[in-house]
């Protein structure tokens, strides 16, 4: 006959603590089921932005996270305890299933056993894009432009190529994007145009309907990177809004900021016009994420939290 010994309290506390130092132990895989990752909006298209919503399983000092072959930083919102960051899909990205990995930093020490790390897959579909050919006619020197025009695209295409790689990890955005004016759009993201019968590249923004000297809004808060005159962009302001994010804005007739001037959403930055490579006085507007242009038009519909907290640049 076997007999069962009693289970003292000393007995039952030493098998708890060693059930409980493995499931500790586990880290990372204990608590996958816990992450929440949500991205808006629910269907990600090639060219459009998105922003990641993440509510890891415990806090933590900071998140950062790949998409893409983009390195992303996120901010924290202490009123809904999530981690945010604005992203984006690249115009040329092929229809697939993507993963976005994220890499935490705990509130314990900084040894490796402090970072948690999770994935999930997120679908990219094909987006609709008008293919409509635009025919305008501009000046011969923006089509065949001489040497010593040629040497000057030049020197604005090093500018935007130092310029509009820029990554700057804090967010200084705060809430919706809002349109720069209020006016009817005369040519959409994604269309192709023909410049005096020669196909150029799909057009990487919005055209607004405006005459020139009309006031042109910050479309959110920022600091403005650029803001001088380039060959084919004519007078031009580049405000970044943190997290890679920047809103670009073409042809203006006069500026109303300088390279450096931190800007709140319906500042104005400028006045609008016809400089550069322009039929005719309009507003050319375009976001650019991490290198990649997205659609403007899908980032004004993209619904965003509204964060108190401002950065400020050294």
């Amino acid at each position: 006959m076997i007999q069962r010994l009693p289970r003292s309290p000393l007995v039952f506390c030493i098998v708890f603590a060693l059930v409980a130092s493995v499931s500790l132990g586990a880290g990372p895989a204990a608590s996958a089921a816990n992450w929440s990752v949500h991205a808006q909006p629910e269907t990600l298209v090639n060219g459009g932005p998105v922003l990641f919503q993440i509510k890891p399983p415990q806090g933590l000092k900071s998140l950062t996270g790949t998409w893409l072959g983009h390195e992303i930083s996120f901010s924290y919102d202490s009123g809904s305890k999530n981690w945010f960051a604005l992203a984006g899909v690249g115009l040329e990205t092929s229809p697939g299933s993507y993963s976005i990995e994220l890499t935490g930093e705990t509130n314990a020490d900084k040894s490796e056993s402090a970072r948690i790390s999770f994935s999930r897959k997120f679908s990219i579909t094909r987006a609709k894009y008008p293919r409509i050919a635009v025919k305008l006619n501009v000046e011969g020197k923006f089509t065949e432009p001489s040497p010593e025009q040629q040497k000057e695209i030049a020197e604005g295409q090093e500018i935007k190529k130092d310029y509009l790689n820029r990554v700057t990890a804090q967010r200084e955005w705060s809430g919706k994007f809002e349109t720069p004016v209020e006016a009817a759009i005369s040519d959409v993201f994604g269309s192709v145009r023909i410049f005096n019968g020669k196909s150029s590249s799909p057009h990487l923004g919005l055209d607004f309907r405006v005459p020139s000297g009309t006031p042109v809004e910050a479309m959110n808060d920022g600091t403005v990177l650029l803001a001088r005159p380039l060959y084919f962009e004519g007078n031009f302001v580049v405000i970044d809004h943190g997290q890679g994010l920047l809103t670009l804005y073409l042809h203006l007739s006069e500026f109303k900021v300088k390279e450096g001037d931190q800007v709140k959403r319906g500042q104005v930055v400028g006045l609008s016009g016809g400089t550069g490579r322009a039929t005719g006085p309009h507003l050319h507007v375009a976001v650019r994420w991490q290198g990649t242009y997205l659609d403007p038009a899908r980032l004004l519909s993209l619904p965003l939290p509204s964060i108190t907290t401002r950065v400020t640049r050294d």
